[in-house]
């Protein structure tokens, strides 16, 4: 009984908590909100006996990309009028053509992987590994390797094109 009270405790505070992200007029209050809304979200994950990702929720989340919401926030300013004019060396046919071409790289490999038989496995492969987040690092760099470090790789694009479009003219 006492667990379901602090599981709803904590799921209206993340509820309301993400509310007021959404309502507040402050861009500053609503980051920090967002923060206290993460907390409580690593919270809900160690009641369900998910310490490894209440770790990574907050030193990601609430650490790293709230800290980076908050530089955008304030570095950003929000009271000057948009531009008037487009940019002329925009390549926008260029973009679309890319966008197309990962979309049909997206479903040839969905439909490839849809025809493949599945392979015959052993009825029980356990891991040589006990806690729950040893059991997360042997999956991640055993059966999920190339979506890992496919992410990695989009990750290192953002921060790339992040850098080229926030670098001012010389």
């Amino acid at each position: 009984m006492g667990e379901a009270i602090a599981f709803y405790t904590l799921a209206a505070f993340v509820l309301g908590f993400a509310v007021l992200v959404v309502t507040t007029k402050d861009t500053v209050h609503s980051v920090l909100f967002l923060v206290l809304d993460f907390l409580f979200v690593a919270a809900l994950y160690v009641m369900l006996n998910a310490p490894f990702l209440a770790v990574i929720q907050v030193l990601v989340y609430a650490g790293g990309i709230v800290v980076l919401y908050l530089f955008v926030v304030m570095l950003v300013n929000l009271k000057r009028p948009p531009e008037a004019h487009s940019d002329p060396h925009r390549m926008t046919k260029f973009g679309f053509g890319l966008a197309g071409a990962v979309l049909i790289e997206l479903g040839a490999i969905l439909v490839s992987g849809y025809m493949k038989t599945p392979a015959v496995t052993p009825a029980a492969q356990t891991m040589p590994v006990t806690g729950n987040t040893e059991q997360v690092g042997w999956m991640l760099y055993t059966s999920y390797l190339i979506p890992f470090e496919i992410a990695s790789m989009l990750l290192l694009v953002a921060m790339i094109g992040a850098i080229v479009l926030a670098k001012r003219e010389l």
